[in-house]
């Protein structure tokens, strides 16, 4: 298993829209490597007069937990091992009312994906698994047991694969004769179920592979349930920031934000408002933030990274 290496994207732009209060509640949802609570823990006051800091740190993975924890010892930071879809029951049970700020640093990890063993990556040959937890589904059980309906509908959604009733159809051939156990296995399943062309221009497994994997960990449900309950918890002024990497996520935030900072919603037609629904936030970033050709250049997976920031009204 490799050392828990891990860049933190757009680090300084995200700090920065966090606009820490050195007495101030924070609470990382997807700690990972620990990057991101690194520079929000030294911008905290956890002791002394104006030692109100509080710093909760949450990873459904326990090898970012013990990596994080070990990166943050000299910091008192409380770190819980959950699904940031329950913000809510953990910060009740901790008796945390309110945050002045939540940062959600979605999808995979650079750990997880260089952890040939826990099946992420199509570029090593593994057991399919692909849970960033150690309950639930695994991409075994996706690939084999699912309907070709359903598989079907998960490529569409998921990876925005447009050719994903082919590659279903050879899984479905592929698994009636033996079980598909392994990355490499699909990976090869997917790449003689696209055009050849697709083939000669780019690795044909990522959108498969990424949508496989948001099912196993249902990644969509919980950030539909996270981002109400996060935004909920801030206190007036407090800010909630996301880094998504793909357009799926992107969208979910971008609508779930504008929910928030939409006034009036009765029809047009009404000559006065009746609704009396108020604004209840408001976009510090008005378009997603994204990486500077310096931090391209030093780590490619920072490509994709968009980063979308809300204050709390």
């Amino acid at each position: 298993m490799p050392d828990f290496i891990h860049i933190p994207v757009l680090l300084n732009e995200t700090i920065d829209a966090l606009d820490i209060k050195a007495d101030g509640v924070y609470i990382d949802c997807t700690v990972g490597g620990g990057g991101h609570s690194l520079e929000i823990a030294k911008r905290l006051c956890f002791s002394g007069e104006s030692g109100q800091a509080r710093l909760l740190c949450l990873d459904r993975d326990k090898q970012a937990l013990k990596a994080a924890g070990e990166k943050l010892s000299e910091f008192p930071i409380i770190f819980v091992n959950d699904n940031f879809a329950n913000i809510k029951e953990q910060t009740a049970r901790l008796e945390i009312t309110g945050a002045n700020g939540i940062l959600m640093d979605l999808g995979v990890s650079s750990h997880q994906l260089d952890s040939a063993e826990r099946g992420f990556s199509f570029h090593e040959d593994a057991p399919l698994d692909m849970r960033m937890g150690d309950e639930g589904i695994s991409a075994y059980d996706v690939v084999n047991s699912y309907t070709p309906e359903d598989l079907t509908k998960i490529l569409f959604l998921y990876g925005e694969e447009k050719f994903a009733k082919g590659i279903v159809n050879g899984i479905i051939k592929a698994r009636g004769e033996t079980p598909i156990a392994t990355t490499n296995q699909l990976a090869e399943i997917i790449k003689n179920n696209v055009p050849l062309k697709v083939r000669r221009e780019k690795n044909p497994c990522r959108k498969t592979f990424q949508a496989i994997r948001i099912e196993v960990n249902g990644e969509i449900e919980s950030l539909k349930t996270a981002l109400p309950d996060a935004f909920e918890l801030l206190e007036k002024g407090g800010r909630l920031a996301v880094i998504s990497f793909h357009s799926l996520e992107d969208r979910i935030v971008k609508t779930i934000f504008n929910g928030f900072c939409t006034g009036c919603i009765c029809p047009p037609e009404f000559p006065v408002c009746v609704c009396q629904n108020k604004p209840k936030g408001r976009l510090v970033t008005k378009k997603p933030v994204t990486a500077a050709e310096t931090e391209l250049s030093a780590n490619s997976r920072s490509r994709s990274a968009k980063l979308r920031v809300i204050e709390k009204l």
